[in-house]
């Protein structure tokens, strides 16, 4: 009963940004979305929607997203079909973390990044993807709490770190993939998900029926979902990967495919 309720919140949230853009010609913003949000906005009902919805996440393949709701009148105004980055102006920025001596460092994880900074006070809407690097890691944040962050956060778990804030134009980031080539017998979701994780079918079905699986951000329930070449699946709590391309079948009629695996 609580989950619809806050369904029904956020749906209105939505909402409420949506025609407040609408009517004062302004672009107006979510908080970080994750990929259960951001199913949310996109399935929302037409009717409910009163401007174009733009998402971005500080580079691309972000998973947490910011929602920007834009009127058509400033697409006129612009005289453009599409607004660039800058002109849309997120109200977010990258805080890079780095040890303050790299010879004492502890070899910290995502999860050392976000329990400190949540144990600051900020809560999970307020920051996107962290991306922990072999010398520190970057952060997405809301501008009005960067400062704060950079002020406050001097120690994850016993190591001392420095944090400073770098311009969304200068955050280059390309995650790593790890190609992985198999055979299926149908390319179908749990398929794709039991070569991707190395694990069994059974299981993963758990996964899709307990709303845990995204295709390109939109949530899917059905087992036998046939994924498209490009698409990009996502397990919450497990990771994310793409669905390459399929090729031939074997000797034995199964099905060979190709998926990147980010790592």
């Amino acid at each position: 009963m609580n989950q619809d309720r806050d369904v029904q919140n956020l749906e209105k949230r939505f909402a409420e940004l949506s025609r407040l853009a609408y009517q004062r010609d302004i672009i107006t913003y979510s908080d970080f979305l994750n990929l259960n949000e951001q199913n949310i906005l996109h399935t929302l009902p037409k009717d409910r929607i009163f401007t174009r919805i733009v998402s971005f996440g500080g580079y691309e393949m972000a998973e947490r997203q910011m929602a920007a709701f834009i009127p058509d009148a400033l697409y006129l105004r612009y005289g453009k079909k599409e607004l660039t980055r800058s002109e849309i102006g997120y109200p977010f920025c990258a805080l890079e973390i780095v040890p303050v001596n790299f010879k004492f460092a502890e070899t910290l994880t995502h999860r050392d990044y976000l329990g400190a900074v949540l144990n600051l006070g900020i809560e999970r809407s307020r920051t996107g993807d962290i991306l922990p690097g072999e010398k520190g890691a970057l952060l997405f944040v809301h501008n009005d709490i960067a400062d704060f962050i950079c002020n406050e956060l001097s120690r994850i778990r016993h190591t001392s770190v420095r944090v400073a804030k770098v311009p969304l134009t200068d955050v280059s980031y390309t995650p790593k993939v790890e190609e992985i080539q198999g055979t299926v017998a149908s390319v179908r979701l749990d398929s794709l998900l039991s070569l991707a994780f190395s694990q069994s079918r059974s299981r993963l079905t758990g996964l899709i029926s307990g709303a845990k699986v995204y295709v390109n951000g939109r949530l899917i329930t059905s087992n036998g979902y046939q994924p498209q070449e490009g698409d990009i699946i996502s397990v919450r709590g497990m990771g994310k990967f793409r669905y390459e391309y399929a090729g031939g079948r074997t000797r034995k009629n199964r099905i060979s495919v190709v998926i990147g695996k980010y790592i």
